[in-house]
């Protein structure tokens, strides 16, 4: 059965932003007659348990409700080397040395498109691959040899959009998988369906939707959100003021939540009978704690 989610990475407490992406992703998913479920990131070494159960209960506190147990994705490494030997064995990934800063100062064809990888391990020889990891002293990176330049996705919100689809790293030199392949592979073992996020993270949908494609699965539905923004105009972050649910309250999140999205509401069950996605606002909210 087809579902949406929501996958925090804890790294930090969730700030009424993150609360607010999480009751829109609720409302897509519960509107469209979905199941909801709830993953937890945490493949990156900068994420914390403890912070991942404070997240689960915020959630859970202002109303949320998932209809399977939370999913860690640390506890599925099997499917990402599964993923990632598939794509080995039909020869669509190749080893990368490169560091940021090589990246950054290589040149670029002249019709690439900004913020592409610009290729210079694609056609390594045998010799220079070995002589590349000699040199290195730690496990490369492995990238995904694309045959394109651009894929469009189709987005609730955005309409058509189209971004870079270069040749993206798969699992990183310290062997973790990257975080395009993990979500793409966990949508897929979880028959997620339909992604709602925060609109900073549209650009990374056509890479994914085009390893989905790769992969054998179905593109998913997006709907990318506007984002919460402080009073400069920039995210949100502890140097704001009161921006997570212990600081602010329960009580006065969803209702601010719900003004924010134009509810009248003290619950996010409230919020469902009024739930319109093309109404919608496309503008960042401005939050004033």
């Amino acid at each position: 059965m087809s579902a949406g989610r929501f996958a925090p990475s804890p790294s930090a407490d969730l700030h009424i932003g993150n609360l607010r992406t999480a009751v829109l992703a609720w409302l897509f998913a519960r509107s469209t007659g979905r199941r909801f479920l709830m993953r937890v990131d945490d493949l990156d070494d900068r994420t914390f348990t403890d912070i991942a159960d404070r997240q689960l209960d915020d959630l859970a506190a202002i109303g949320l409700s998932w209809d399977e147990p939370a999913e860690w994705q640390t506890q599925h490494s099997d499917r990402y080397d599964a993923a990632i030997a598939g794509l080995a064995d039909r020869g669509l990934l190749y080893e990368c040395y490169c560091s940021r800063k090589d990246i950054a100062q290589a040149p670029r064809a002249p019709h690439a498109p900004e913020g592409a990888y610009p290729g210079m391990c694609r056609d390594l020889t045998d010799a220079d691959r070995d002589s590349r990891r000699a040199q290195l002293g730690r496990p490369p990176a492995l990238r995904l040899r694309t045959d394109a330049i651009t894929h469009t996705v189709h987005d609730l919100l955005h309409g058509d959009y189209t971004g870079i689809v270069d040749d993206f790293v798969v699992r990183r030199g310290d062997g973790v998988p990257a975080y395009n392949l993990a979500v793409v592979v966990d949508d897929a073992a979880q028959d997620i369906d339909q992604v709602v996020r925060g609109d900073d993270l549209l650009p990374s949908s056509p890479r994914q939707a085009y390893l989905a494609r790769l992969l054998g699965h179905a593109e998913p539905t997006y709907a990318h959100v506007a984002l919460v923004l402080n009073e400069d105009g920039a995210r949100l972050a502890k140097r704001d003021g009161a921006v997570t649910l212990a600081e602010i309250g329960v009580e006065s999140v969803v209702a601010q939540i719900a003004d924010s999205l134009g509810y009248q509401a003290t619950t996010v069950e409230d919020m469902l009978p009024q739930f319109d996605p093309a109404r919608l606002p496309r503008e960042p909210w401005i939050y004033r704690p």
